[in-house]
């Protein structure tokens, strides 16, 4: 099968396969990560440096040919002592091979091939090192995010004495330019004369014209290369070590349409991925509306009728694990808004403080570990609604004693993370649990107007996690005050139509739990399958 049915025969199987991605660290804001699209650029990549991709011409000039070409011209390189004459490279191994290659195709090192130049930084911290006019001079942070195949400028210059007091080498344009190490992978070609950091290990092809398919491969054999590497802190690859990387070479005509179909598909792959984040980006904005809605309603009577609006279309918009979030969080608000079922009495806000039967402080000390006793909760363990006690560590009965010398903490009451990245979740002693309080936490018990089950959801509710966001104070080490703790609004309706509210919540989660699933599972599916296409079309 052709690369073009290949795509245009499995559309649905590139652009449905999207996965959920953490949101810390750099990159975009986006949650969804087109797992799909991606794959299918790798597949090109893979089809291309195996001969693939495009048919084979048979008046092309063979692969040894051009070799030999190459070799001349390092030689003329040498003899002009333009460049050192580079150590010898073994001939590559059956066993190298990381596949048969198409008649006439030869497989070679990168050494062979061009000329591996590392970089380097001016030792010295004088100004005059640096210019505005003059050498780019690129680290491999310039090539974050960089999608075009060329560069020709970095963050900063190098000046004449810059350049003749670093190890950097002025390279041409045309080079290939590879990051070694912080992190490996990155790939470019040289737009213009630059020079680098001591973070890549670049390769100056010996002959024009090689340069994009070398590129291509490079991308292509990225990850392979980083399997590679060496090192404890950090990987890297060397310079000796890129030059013995294996490269299968085709005729340069063939390079060159190569190169021309690869630059076709991974077009077609950016308007993919460009309209695919369109129609989420318009999907989000939809339930977004759609979910405002429900916030904003009267009362349970306009919530039930918004709420069967969205209900006819369930499937088509809740199709991403961050809308099922949002449906769970605007359920919370809803509830602790008093919109969620119809009300059987008059509701009313209290300070949690005047609600509560007690509001106390964890002791402010870090607890001696011991490898068995009582448990002792860290905020790492805390999940809105549900305490995580599989991975528990331990204290002593005396230092328990401590630490429970204002409260004992018992079934029922309320756990709330006050510090540090986990802050504003709350989740409740499980039955039949003994334990006391670790760091940066509350523990509340609730008193005689309030079920711990309903405080618990109201807690967690956008409604008071607006408030904790808004009050938070201490920059680096975020927190929120005990005092502002204790004033939270806290609704109190009638503890009859609080175990209604939880019910209800309860059947919501469990539903908005079971899409989540069988989100996941389409998810899976569909990687498979693109996954077993890639396997298909490599074989």
């Amino acid at each position: 099968m052709s690369v073009d049915k290949l795509t245009s025969e499995n559309l649905a199987v590139w652009t449905g396969a999207v996965t959920q991605k953490g949101t810390r660290g750099r990159g975009s804001n986006s949650k969804q990560q087109m797992t799909g699209i991606k794959k299918l650029r790798e597949l090109i990549l893979e089809l291309a440096v195996r001969g693939k991709l495009v048919p084979q011409e048979p008046g092309d000039e063979a692969a040894e040919v051009l070799i030999g070409r190459i070799a001349e011209a390092r030689s003329k390189l040498i003899k002009a002592k333009l460049i050192r004459n580079p150590k010898d490279i073994d001939p590559i191994s059956e066993e190298e091979k990381a596949f048969r290659e198409p008649d006439g195709w030869v497989w070679d090192r990168l050494g062979n091939l061009g000329q591996i130049v590392g970089g380097g930084t001016p030792k010295s911290a004088d100004p005059s090192c640096w210019s505005d006019d003059g050498v780019a001079w690129l680290t491999p942070a310039d090539l974050y995010g960089v999608s075009e195949k060329s560069i020709s400028c970095g963050r900063r210059q190098l000046s004449q004495k810059g350049l003749d007091t670093s190890s950097a080498t002025l390279m041409p344009k045309g080079t290939v330019l590879f990051s070694s190490r912080a992190p490996i992978g990155y790939v470019a070609i040289a737009g213009a004369e630059l020079a680098t950091n001591q973070g890549f290990k670049s390769c100056v092809p010996y002959l024009e014209g090689l340069s994009e398919y070398l590129y291509y491969f490079l991308r292509r054999s990225a990850s392979q290369i980083e399997a590679a590497a060496s090192g404890t802190t950090f990987k890297e690859i060397s310079g000796s070590g890129m030059a013995r990387i294996c490269v299968p070479v085709p005729p340069l005509a063939e390079q060159h349409r190569i190169v021309a179909k690869v630059d076709e598909l991974m077009a077609l792959c950016d308007q993919l991925e460009h309209q695919q984040s369109g129609s989420l980006q318009a999907q989000q904005t939809l339930i977004e509306t759609l979910l405002r809605t429900l916030v904003e309603a009267g009362d349970a009577n306009d919530t039930q009728q918004a709420w069967n609006r969205i209900a006819e279309h369930f499937d088509t918009l809740f199709t991403t694990e961050e809308s099922i979030d949002q449906l769970k969080q605007t359920v919370l608000q809803l509830a602790a808004t008093g919109k969620l079922v119809d009300r059987s009495g008059a509701w009313k806000a209290s300070a949690l403080v005047d609600v509560a039967a007690a509001v106390v402080d964890c002791p402010h000390s870090t607890p001696k570990w011991t490898e068995i006793g009582e448990i002792c909760v860290r905020t790492s363990q805390f999940k809105p609604g549900q305490l995580d006690l599989t991975d528990s560590r331990f204290v002593s009965a005396e230092t328990y004693a401590e630490r429970t010398r204002k409260i004992e903490p018992k079934p029922g009451d309320i756990l709330y993370s006050r510090e540090g990245g986990i802050l504003g979740v709350a989740c409740r002693v499980p039955p039949e649990t003994k334990l006391c309080l670790g760091q940066r936490m509350l523990l509340i018990r609730t008193g005689e107007r309030l079920t711990s089950e309903f405080l618990e959801l109201v807690l967690n509710s956008p409604l008071i996690r607006e408030i904790a966001q808004i009050k938070t104070t201490g920059g680096a080490a975020p927190r929120v005050n005990v005092s502002t703790v204790k004033n939270y609004p806290i609704p109190t309706p009638p503890i009859v139509e609080q175990n209604r509210i939880v019910d209800k919540v309860a059947d919501l989660t469990a539903l908005c739990d079971t899409l989540k699933a069988r989100i996941q599972q389409a998810q899976i599916t569909q990687a498979q399958l693109a996954d077993a296409i890639v396997e298909q079309a490599v074989a």
